[in-house]
């Protein structure tokens, strides 16, 4: 790898770069080294604060925020980036393994076996933000994730107590559609399809619903890339939904994050296999209710926001529902803010 600032034909810089973004945004690569489909990285995403931002004093004042997608997703709201600026944060948003920026040719789109596995691609990220090694940085850290996110930093967390600050959780997909009784049900016949094998494609369920929700050409307000969110989802397969499934049986059994916790849910869920025009104003995906009950189970000081009109990416919908699900994070942060 080259020293700071060089790079060469034949070995890529895994310094701070322009983003996708444009401007007021910079990405650096993360390498993670190889698996069977051969080089892993991770990408972080960084916001350059403005000054007015730096000189404001805010409830997240002095933190580190950072956020992490949710399935077939990746970071592309700089909204969220200007929000928790604008709250005092320094903010950064991580692209895991297999996903948007860190998606490389020949990969298979967002497959792992154990959502262990991406310890190293947020331990790679809190490097590169500047918070060293397991002793951390000074500035307390706030993590934000989304739905399979939500899930995996929930864990990540439970296993790296004294790391996280608070956590704020954004629809996070604690439990399966079909509840505990259908996870337990399900769990042994696709443990045993990923035993033989691991990779095959399940059928597609997604019909592309909630992207008609969220997406500016089919009546939504966002503009991102279609390649790395897809319509109607990544293709989904037995390995990596035994590891979800596994990772809901965890929190079924109750964890502790180690911090105070923030959940942001719709007031309502809308999944059905025909179109509503009713998916513009409730969660698509998952069902909130259920959500709701076992955001519980992840420690002792947990909060939850039920937003009128969410979407399943709450911070996604109209812009009086997103104003809502701000004003309840900066209310929340009034109480629970490191430091206060």
């Amino acid at each position: 790898m080259p020293e700071p600032g060089e790079s060469t034909a034949s070995t890529p810089s895994y310094d701070w770069r322009p983003d996708v973004l444009g401007p007021g945004f910079e990405q650096r690569t993360l390498p993670l080294g190889e698996d069977f489909e051969g080089e892993v990285v991770a990408t972080l995403v960084r916001y350059l604060r403005p000054l007015g931002d730096r000189l404001r004093r805010g409830v997240a004042s002095g933190s580190d925020v950072l956020y992490v997608h949710g399935w077939s997703d990746y970071f592309f709201n700089a909204d969220l980036a200007r929000r928790w600026s604008g709250l005092g944060a320094r903010f950064f948003a991580l692209d895991l393994r297999k996903y948007g920026r860190s998606l490389r040719p020949g990969q298979t789109p967002g497959y792992i076996t154990d959502l262990a596995d991406y310890d190293a691609d947020i331990a790679a990220a809190l490097a590169a933000m500047g918070r060293g090694d397991r002793a951390g940085s000074r500035r307390p850290l706030i993590v934000m994730a989304h739905s399979t996110g939500g899930l995996t930093l929930s864990l990540w967390a439970a296993r790296h107590p004294g790391l996280v600050s608070a956590l704020v959780l954004n629809s996070p997909w604690l439990e399966f559609q079909l509840s505990r009784l259908g996870r337990q049900a399900l769990a042994p016949v696709i443990g045993w399809g990923a035993t033989l094998n691991p990779q095959a494609t399940l059928p597609n369920v997604d019909f592309g619903f909630y992207t008609r929700a969220v997406a500016r050409e089919q009546g939504g307000e966002w503009a991102y890339d279609h390649r790395w969110r897809p319509d109607r989802g990544f293709p989904v397969h037995p390995a990596w939904l035994t590891a979800i499934l596994a990772g809901h049986g965890t929190v079924e059994s109750k964890i502790d994050v180690g911090c105070p916790v923030l959940t942001l849910l719709s007031t309502r869920a809308t999944i059905q296999a025909q179109w509503s025009e009713a998916m513009r104003s409730s969660d698509s995906v998952l069902v909130v209710d259920e959500i709701a009950e076992r955001t519980l189970r992840l420690g002792p000081e947990v909060s939850v926001a039920r937003i009128d009109g969410a979407l399943h990416d709450v911070v996604l919908s109209a812009p009086p529902v997103r104003e809502a699900a701000y004003a309840a994070i900066a209310r929340w942060l009034e109480g629970y803010a490191p430091g206060r």
